[in-house]
């Protein structure tokens, strides 16, 4: 594999964070939704192949056997995270849910560490823990915790961990392979893995009308084409540290829109906190000026 130069530059960020307002969405449609859950998830992925497959059938032929396997695994890890985090919203408020399941720099850093060869700057834990304490303060300004809560809560967090395994995967892969090759082609192993979940945990569910359809189509549309599409472009131009973390604004995003669709209020904590977040990221941002060089993996 070529090396490959990310620069991290100010429009690539802007263009993530672009992405995870679409990202952040995610909470409200799957509260609109009737169908369950993980059902949810399973149309979410199906609808967007006829959207995806325009964009990416041209590439489809230069792909190897292994990286549609590897594709497929990315997939997979896509549908654990989709079905858990669905699952949370059930039990924990949007913010609790996008902040948990967001925690992957504490995943993604040491892995990217130990086998990407990424460098972790000096001041990176700085920014990285500003931007932690940033969320919790805005989780803790309005969350009133519950048992349901807490178990909402885990769910999330369980959900962090297998969207850190895609994130990992498509930020390799993005070193050869088009953003939208890597959602189409994953989004088999994501089809696949939600429907034995949904068929065995839930029973399998058929929309009806066009009630359910439009929240099924809005996670489409915002999360699964636009959000997770522009998010594994980034990754072929920010550092994978750097995206992790810019990815932690979500549950910040996420509490604005629930201002608006669920009239839920801002405490001045909740404010404080959504400060902190972006200062977090500010600061983080500030030890990428130098272009990353990302060597290849050792076999």
């Amino acid at each position: 594999m070529n090396r490959e130069e990310r620069k991290n530059e100010t429009k690539d960020v802007m263009l993530e964070l672009f992405a995870v307002a679409f990202l952040a969405t995610g909470g409200i449609f799957v509260k609109f939704s009737s169908l369950s859950p993980i059902n949810t998830g399973f149309y979410r992925v199906l609808f967007s192949f006829p959207i995806l497959f325009p964009l990416a059938y041209r590439h489809l032929k230069l792909l190897t056997k292994k990286e549609v396997i590897i594709l497929f695994c990315a997939g997979a890890f896509l549908a654990g995270d989709i079905a858990l985090w669905n699952l949370s919203f059930s039990y924990t408020s949007v913010t609790n849910a996008n902040l948990l399941t967001n925690l992957t720099p504490f995943t993604v850093i040491p892995i990217s560490f130990l086998f990407f060869k990424e460098k972790i700057p000096k001041f990176f834990p700085v920014g990285a823990l500003i931007t932690l304490v940033g969320v919790i303060v805005l989780v803790n300004g309005k969350t009133n915790p519950s048992q349901a809560n807490y178990l909402g809560d885990l769910l999330a967090l369980c959900a962090s961990f297998f969207y850190a395994g895609f994130l990992l995967i498509s930020y390799r892969l993005r070193d050869k392979i088009r953003s939208s090759v890597i959602m189409f082609v994953s989004a088999f192993g994501s089809l696949i893995t939600l429907f034995l979940f949904s068929f065995f945990v839930e029973g399998f569910e058929i929309p009806k009308g066009p009630d359910e359809l439009w929240p099924l189509l809005g996670l489409t549309l915002c999360l699964q084409v636009i959000g997770h599409n522009l998010l594994a472009h980034c990754q072929g131009k920010i550092s994978v540290n750097l995206s992790s973390i810019i990815c932690l604004t979500q549950p910040a995003i996420a509490s604005i829109y629930s201002f608006f669709f669920f009239s839920e209020r801002m405490s001045l904590k909740e404010l404080l906190g959504i400060i902190l977040v972006m200062a977090g990221v500010y600061i983080v941002k500030a030890q990428y000026k130098k272009p990353v060089l990302i060597e290849p993996a050792k076999s």
